[in-house]
């Protein structure tokens, strides 16, 4: 069974609290979030959901006064258990793309990335496009950056697409890919592991999105209208920076 963890952010709910989540009002929000995505959002070691994505949701839970509640979902399946009404927002790092806008709707953006490549130090790789051909790469299946290699390179590189980042990666460390190419600030937090430091990024990062937001149902105006508020609240009174500065020592705004 998929682990279900309830955080009550906020220090006291008050009693009689009007919140409007999807049609039934209530003071709980229902996070999806993928678990397998360090360092936005993981398990650690005690089975406790940590990192970036999940902070960021319980301090937008505590500006709008609401308890939290994160449910562990995979990430081919996300938005359809979104759509389904398992929880009432992803905050799983999601890329803002047309073709996700055509199922679910964003709020404002809470983080800018780069896609990346990454691959064995010392060697010399051309990351164009033909440089690229015959190449073994690896993305994560679903994703911005698995959709732009089988748009661009699917007949003229072997691409393999995989369930989780962290498959992709060993895929990597074990010698069956050239290159991987993923987030870059996931990677950048990898490349300082273990696992990670015998690689290093390749080429310039790409801008494959229009930003990193939290997706929802359409139909739930109103709530993406209070998270939008709570984002520049976070922003603006230091919360945001504290939770970015844990993580990463530079803005990824």
């Amino acid at each position: 069974m998929r682990r279900i963890k309830s955080v009550l952010i906020a220090t006291a709910v008050a009693v009689g609290l009007s919140f409007s989540v999807g049609a039934n009002a209530a003071d709980k929000l229902k996070i999806g979030t993928e678990g397998a995505y360090p360092p936005f959002n993981f398990i650690d070691e005690s089975g406790e959901l940590k990192g970036f994505d999940v902070e960021i949701a319980g301090a937008l839970c505590a500006a709008m006064k609401v308890e939290c509640e994160f449910i562990e979902q995979d990430w081919d399946g996300i938005i359809p258990a979104l759509l389904a009404k398992k929880f009432d927002a992803i905050v799983a790092s999601m890329s803002v793309t047309e073709e996700r806008k055509q199922s679910v709707a964003f709020t404002d953006r809470y983080y800018s990335n780069l896609i990346r490549f990454v691959g064995p130090k010392g060697q010399t790789i051309d990351t164009s496009l033909e440089g690229l051909k015959g190449k073994s790469i690896g993305a994560q299946r679903a994703t911005v950056a698995g959709s732009y290699l089988e748009d661009k390179l699917g007949s003229d590189a072997s691409i393999k697409l995989y369930d989780t980042q962290e498959n992709a990666n060993l895929d990597l460390v074990s010698g069956r890919l050239d290159l991987l190419f993923a987030d870059g600030l996931v990677m950048y937090e990898w490349l300082k592991s273990k696992d990670g430091e015998a690689f290093q990024f390749y080429g310039e990062g790409l801008s494959l999105d229009e930003g990193i937001a939290i997706a929802l149902r359409k139909e739930d105006e109103e709530l993406r209208g209070k998270i939008n508020e709570a984002i520049k609240a976070i922003r603006a009174d230091g919360t945001y920076e504290k939770i970015n500065a844990k993580y990463f020592p530079f803005s990824i705004y």
